[in-house]
């Protein structure tokens, strides 16, 4: 995955799956990569987008989504 960066982390399912979406709308490539271990339930969930995606993604994320 050399050619993606992580633009949102969280330990919660449906927010990821909320980022994805909402990014996916907006026609960018969006792939959510599950780092939490199966066993204890610990670790993240990621966002990863290409590269030349990231600061538009970044920027929606930031400027249309909140979680409170």
């Amino acid at each position: 995955m050399k050619n993606w960066k992580t633009v949102y982390k969280t330990d919660k399912l449906y927010q990821v799956q909320i980022v994805k979406d909402y990014l996916q709308d907006k026609e960018l490539h969006a792939i959510i990569v599950d780092k939490k271990d199966s066993a204890y339930q610990l670790g993240y969930y990621e966002i990863v987008v290409a590269v030349d995606e990231v600061m538009r993604a970044i920027k929606l994320i930031e400027d249309d989504i909140k979680f409170e």
